[in-house]
């Protein structure tokens, strides 16, 4: 194995073209990511632990949803207050503050729904959030990690160490924008909204004969749940037919999104995207450009979707999801791991 480590190496570079000093960044972060989670394993009883970790290749890594519903993982409300302060530094780790701050905010939005949903179908409740390990984590093993309950679905897969890929990623508000009680004018995804009808409306006619396709709007984000997703077909209004203040707002778009993400693995998103050429970078809109009204878009460019709706309960319930087509739940990182594996075993006659 540790003569298939230069060639990793190498092919994990090539993969996200990133400097020494990106990589180093990338490396001290994992180890604390490992660190952290290793911290929480410990701190689990033995019911828990049954509950919440999994080898790395079980079925259960890519069993992924952002519907209110019993998952598999230690809950939050199962948690001393202990545990909690661990569990609490590793979600700190993972996510960036402002990422940090999203996410609570979408989680304490359950109040909210119980207020508004008195005797409801679900049971709203801002402790049903689920971490998940899977594997054991440490720098010379796969491992990955998920939190996730009600509009929270957030996962991380490592690669011996080399590499780090976090989607899917999803973030959903419900409300939108809080309309009454405590929590009046909340609106977690408002940047995400406003981004995108703040580019629309800036395009001319033209622009706008791209952009939009006239159809029925979504009820959802059209990929779902799905394990795997592939590009749509080219439409939309790509980055290279927007003027400078447009394409200003289409990175911001995807800089808000990318930007929950710790530091490193944000600036590697990043990187990738300019590497693969934001000139391929489109924008689709389908529905209304009138707040309140259903509208959903997306941008896809060569290597990954981002999709946003805001569509149900009276387009007051928005979802935004991140996909990498090759890299969701580190497939590209495990293939070129296998791959370097593979290429650096001796040979054996027959």
């Amino acid at each position: 194995m540790s003569n298939s480590l230069p060639r990793i190496i190498c092919l994990i570079s090539l993969l996200y073209s990133t400097s020494v000093v990106a990589q180093n960044a990338q490396i001290a972060l994992t180890e604390r990511m490992i660190a952290v989670t290793n911290e929480f394993l410990e701190s689990l009883t033995r019911l828990q632990n049954s509950k919440g970790v999994y080898d790395f290749d079980h079925e259960e890594r890519l069993n992924w949803h952002f519907i209110p519903k019993e998952r598999n993982g230690v809950v939050l409300r199962s948690m001393s207050d202990e545990q909690r302060a661990v569990a609490e530094r590793l979600l700190r780790t993972f996510f960036s503050a402002s990422g940090y701050v999203k996410a609570e905010a979408i989680r304490n939005l359950e109040t909210v729904l119980a207020e508004i949903e008195v005797n409801g179908r679900f049971e709203r409740d801002p402790e049903l959030y689920y971490i998940t390990v899977f594997g054991e984590p440490s720098m010379e093993t796969n491992w990955g990690l998920r939190y996730e309950g009600h509009h929270l679905a957030f996962n991380w897969t490592f690669v011996r160490g080399l590499g780090v890929a976090s989607t899917p990623q999803f973030f959903g508000s419900n409300p939108a924008d809080v309309r009454s009680g405590a929590r009046f004018g909340t609106r977690v995804l408002a940047a995400e909204e406003e981004l995108g009808r703040d580019l629309l409306r800036s395009m001319s006619a033209s622009q706008r004969d791209q952009a939009v396709i006239e159809q029925d709007v979504p009820r959802d984000i059209i990929t779902g749940s799905q394990k795997q997703v592939s590009p749509f077909s080219d439409s939309g209004i790509p980055y290279s037919q927007l003027d400078s203040r447009q394409q200003q707002i289409l990175v911001n778009l995807i800089d808000e999104a990318a930007s929950v993400q710790a530091q490193p693995v944000y600036q590697q998103r990043m990187a990738l995207i300019q590497e693969q050429g934001m000139d391929a970078v489109r924008f689709t809109w389908i529905g209304s450009s009138d707040r309140g009204e259903p509208h959903y878009y997306r941008v896809q460019g060569p290597g990954f979707l981002i999709e946003y709706d805001n569509t149900q309960n009276g387009a007051n319930h928005a979802h935004l999801v991140w996909r990498d087509f090759a890299g969701d739940f580190g497939r590209d990182l495990l293939r070129a791991h296998y791959d370097a594996v593979a290429a650096s075993a001796p040979e054996h006659g027959h």
